[in-house]
């Protein structure tokens, strides 16, 4: 064998230290599937049975509300709700069904603090809306209130900004946006009290307004249910004068292709 390098022995090290701090790490934290706990190949990787679970939200769908279709009505064609409805926000995409899979990725992430998941979901968030995410100017989460921020002692919908940004290559900008009310949980109430609930709960941050004014904004959340949240919150960005908000979440809570 051909003796090393004078100049590459510190690199070969670091290598060497690296690759032991991952086998320490592997043993110590070993992979495991986030759906179902069972042992994995590799972090970050799914068993065939929860893969084979995970449904993600393809074309054909609405080219504004981002529902899937069951079938292809064509180029450029809308949901009977985006038409009856239009939302403030410019469109939504979303990466998958908010289901089997996909939701405990979801619970892992906001209720279990299981921050490592959010790099995966945002890789598949970029490819639900790699166009609009390459096109935006700067990437923002769905903001929380201080008392729960303190409380949760981290932003779901941040980690996935941040990750997201990190792959795109976009800035990231999460202290554009601020909660200026202190909302309720919007688990178990109606679509009506969602909205009321918060109804002029988000502004732009003293300040940032050069952030938000004329900019094409991406806005992520974790999961879109009614749209109550991310509405409220895309309206604060267009009083602002963003001249473009996509929504990206990922999740979407609905049954299936309409």
């Amino acid at each position: 064998m051909s003796p090393l390098p004078l100049e590459r022995p510190f690199r070969f090290i670091a290598s060497l230290a690296a690759g032991w701090a991952a086998g320490l790490s592997d043993f110590v934290y070993p992979p495991v599937c986030p759906g179902c706990g069972v042992r994995t190949g590799s972090h970050a990787g799914f068993c065939p049975s929860c893969w084979r679970k995970l449904r993600f939200i393809e074309r054909p769908y609405c080219e504004v509300l981002g529902l899937p279709f069951s079938y292809d009505p064509g180029p450029n064609i809308l949901s009977a709700q985006a038409i009856a409805d239009p939302p403030v926000f410019d469109r939504l995409r979303a990466a998958a069904y908010h289901e089997g899979a996909a939701r405990d990725l979801v619970h892992g992430l906001k209720y279990r603090d299981r921050t490592d998941l959010a790099a995966m979901m945002a890789g598949w968030m970029l490819r639900a809306a790699e166009q609009h995410v390459h096109e935006c100017h700067g990437i923002l989460p769905v903001p929380l209130h201080p008392s729960r921020f303190i409380w949760r002692k981290f932003n779901q919908a941040a980690e996935l900004g941040r990750h997201l940004a990190h792959l795109s290559d976009r800035p990231f900008i999460p202290s554009a946006l601020i909660r200026v009310k202190r909302t309720s949980r919007q688990v178990g109430l109606t679509a009506r009290g969602r909205q009321d609930n918060v109804r002029a709960a988000f502004a732009i941050a003293p300040g940032r307004e050069a952030d938000v004014f004329g900019k094409r904004l991406v806005l992520v959340d974790d999961v879109y249910t009614t749209g109550a949240t991310v509405s409220s919150a895309s309206r604060a960005l267009k009083k602002a004068g963003a001249a473009e908000v996509t929504v990206l979440t990922f999740a979407m809570a609905v049954s299936g292709p309409i």
